[in-house]
């Protein structure tokens, strides 16, 4: 369980979220449904041809349409596709591990040329020695 919410947390907790204020939608809306029936003098139904699951449907699809399928696509595609340059995008990566191979290669260089400068300068030191 330690590692299920771990691994996954952002995910529960979004999801969560989502639940209770969908939850909180349902009842809300039925709190305004029933008022509405009241007003007009008819019962409030939750099933039949004009019960509450028909508005239900109708203000979820709404928000759904509006809000979270809006953002899951934007999450969901964001997690295949990219948009160069921006922070999410595998080729800031890519540069990034460019930039560092040329910078990794350039000490190379530097270190083999301060090494062959120090083997000259031991050389020569060595040589005038055995003078």
């Amino acid at each position: 369980m330690k590692t299920l919410w771990r691994d996954y947390n952002l995910s529960i907790v979004l999801a969560s979220l989502f639940l209770v204020s969908w939850g909180f939608q349902t009842w809300a809306g039925w709190h305004r449904f029933a008022a509405e029936q009241e007003a007009h003098q008819q019962v409030a139904e939750l099933l039949g041809p004009s019960g509450y699951v028909w508005e239900w449907l109708s203000a979820t699809m709404e928000n759904w349409q509006s809000e979270f399928l809006q953002l899951l696509t934007f999450v969901v595609l964001t997690a295949f596709f990219i948009h160069r340059g921006s922070h999410e995008s595998r080729d800031s990566d890519d540069e990034m591990k460019a930039m560092l191979q040329r910078i990794e290669h350039r000490l190379a260089t530097l270190n083999e040329s301060r090494n062959a400068a120090s083997d000259r300068l031991t050389a020569s030191h060595g040589a005038r020695r055995d003078d």
